[in-house]
C-alpha cells in the first residue's frame, strides 16, 4: 500500500476502529505506508502472498476458508484493511466472502480499490471497481453505516465525495462557471477556442477525461451476517 492518500484515509477513521487488526497486502515494497504504527499495543496481523517486511502470515485469501481460518488460529478481527489489493485477485467474490467471515460481530472493513488506474501487475491486474460494485462483492457488509466514502486522485489530499461525477475531469467551461469556478472555466473556454482553430482535437473530442481514481469505503458487518459470511 503505497498511496499517501490511503494513509490519510486510514488516519481519518482510526479512532473509530478496533482490534484485532488484519491487513491484507501488508508486504513493504519500500513505499508502503505503515498502518501498524497507528495501533501500538494492539494485535495486528499482516498477510500477503509472499514473505517480506510487514508480513506475519503468508496466506492466499482465495483458499478454502477452513485453510485460512486455521492459518490465522480461528481469530476474528475487529478491523480488516485492504488497500489496492482486490484488483489483483482473480476470484474477488471468494476473497470478499472470506474477508467477511473473518470479521467479529460489529467488525469493519476499510477498503480502497481502483476505479480508474493504469495497469499494474502483482502478480497480474484484473479488475476496476465502482462503489456499487463493492456493495455487490460484500453483501454481508453495510457500507452506509461505516461513514461517508470518497474517492481520491494521486494528488496529496485530493479527496472528493462519491457521486455520479466520480473520476471525471469535465472539459466544459460551463461546468466550472455553474459551480462558481469562473477563472478555470474561462481558461477552458480559451482552450475551446483553440479547438475551433484546429488545436487540441485529441483532447476536446470528449466531454471529460477520467482521472486516476481510487474509491475509499468503510463498511460494518451486518448483525444478521455473523462470522459465516455472505454466502454461508
Amino acid at each position: 500500500m503505497g498511496d499517501t492518500n490511503q494513509y490519510q484515509f486510514a488516519l481519518e477513521h482510526k479512532d473509530a476502529l478496533s482490534g484485532p487488526f488484519l491487513e491484507i497486502g501488508s508486504r513493504d515494497y519500500g513505499s508502503t505506508q505503515d498502518l501498524r504504527s497507528f495501533f501500538p499495543g494492539e494485535t495486528y496481523v499482516g498477510v500477503d502472498l509472499s514473505e517480506g517486511d510487514g508480513v506475519d502470515r503468508v496466506i492466499d485469501l482465495t483458499q478454502p476458508f477452513e485453510v485460512i481460518d486455521a492459518a490465522l488460529g480461528q481469530q476474528r478481527f475487529g478491523t480488516i484493511f485492504s488497500f489496492s489489493v482486490m484488483e489483483h485477485c482473480d476470484q474477488p467474490f471468494l476473497m470478499a466472502d472470506n474477508m467477511t467471515r473473518l470479521l467479529r460481530p460489529g467488525g469493519k472493513i476499510v477498503l480502497s480499490v481502483p476505479f480508474a488506474w493504469k495497469f499494474h501487475g502483482y502478480p497480474s491486474d484484473y479488475w476496476r471497481f465502482t462503489q456499487e460494485g463493492v456493495k455487490k462483492l460484500f453483501p454481508g457488509i453495510d457500507w452506509d453505516e461505516g461513514g461517508p466514502g470518497h474517492w481520491h486522485t494521486p494528488g496529496k489530499g485530493d479527496f472528493r465525495v462519491i457521486d455520479e461525477s466520480v473520476g471525471k475531469l469535465p472539459l466544459s467551461g460551463k461546468h466550472y462557471r455553474q459551480n462558481g469556478r469562473w477563472l478555470r472555466g474561462t481558461g477552458l473556454d480559451i482552450l475551446k477556442l483553440l479547438q475551433l482553430l484546429g488545436l487540441y482535437k485529441w483532447l476536446f473530442g470528449n466531454r471529460y477525461l477520467m482521472l486516476p481514481t481510487m474509491i475509499d469505503m468503510v463498511g460494518v458487518l451486518r448483525p444478521d451476517t455473523g462470522s459465516q459470511g455472505a454466502g454461508h
